[in-house]
């Protein structure tokens, strides 16, 4: 694990692989930390890629920073660590918000990114409910503490099957949520609540995109993906069986069989 500061917040983050090799930057979703993508990592570095997985600001080992932190300070964040690294271009991908949070760098920051991967997560606006549920549980989250929301929500994260199934997954993601801070998940919901509307600019985008969604995941349903697919030119659509809102860990043999060959068709 390596640490670096980035617009006055400290980040740690993981780059493993040749550094000669494909970047490809991958963004945990919401309340996890970089390991989410640890079965990726792996993969992807024997295939000789090279791997950037950041913990988020207020996620995981990177400081903690309470109040809000909108979609955009993410994205910002992640192009400032690349130019750490000294990576012009990226592949960029993310899950849930932080697949909302590559389509905010694509939105920022157009020129760095090589490709996209969007795994079960939405381009559309918040609604007012949605703000509110947002904001509510931001609320809660202070007030109790992340315990009680993670054993709520667990068998919405993963499919109820590999709750029970899977309980070295389940253990993982309920360890994630209640190792996340509070205050950072907080600011995240509370900036979450306000992010644009990224279709028009993924309409437009001009590099290839993969479109990944665990066939059983409630969040952001098939039809969602779907739908992502249809309004991106250049994009590929692949459901994975078996999976909820987090196919990487559930079924990470299948999502890295379609994640593999997109990107070895941009080397």
């Amino acid at each position: 694990m390596d640490h670096t500061t980035v617009n006055g917040v400290t980040l740690r983050y993981d780059d493993s692989g040749p550094r000669d090799g494909l970047p490809v930057v991958l963004l945990h979703g919401h309340p996890f930390n970089r390991t989410l993508w640890d079965p990726q990592a792996a993969a992807l570095t024997a295939a000789g890629h090279r791997v950037v997985v950041p913990d988020l600001r207020g996620y995981g080992d990177s400081e903690v920073v309470p109040g809000r932190t909108t979609l955009d300070r993410f994205a910002d964040d992640t192009a400032a660590l690349l130019d750490h690294l000294g990576v012009e271009r990226a592949v960029v991908g993310g899950v849930s918000m932080g697949g909302q949070i590559a389509m905010e760098f694509h939105r920022l920051h157009r020129e760095r990114v090589r490709a996209l991967v969007l795994s079960d997560t939405s381009p559309v606006a918040e609604t007012e409910e949605g703000k509110a549920a947002r904001n509510g549980l931001a609320d809660r989250l202070l007030a109790e503490g992340m315990d009680g929301y993670a054993r709520e929500v667990i068998d919405r994260m993963i499919a109820p099957y590999n709750v029970t199934g899977r309980p070295d997954v389940a253990a993982h993601v309920l360890g994630m949520m209640r190792a996340t801070a509070p205050e950072g998940a907080a600011a995240a919901l509370r900036g979450r609540a306000e992010r644009p509307d990224y279709r028009e600019s993924l309409a437009a985008a001009a590099v290839p995109v993969l479109v990944v969604v665990g066939a059983d995941d409630v969040y952001t349903p098939v039809r969602d993906a779907e739908a992502l697919h249809a309004l991106v030119p250049h994009s590929a659509l692949v459901v994975i069986d078996g999976a909820g809102h987090l196919p990487g860990l559930e079924q990470p043999e299948r999502f890295n069989a379609a994640l593999l060959p997109f990107l070895d068709a941009l080397v």
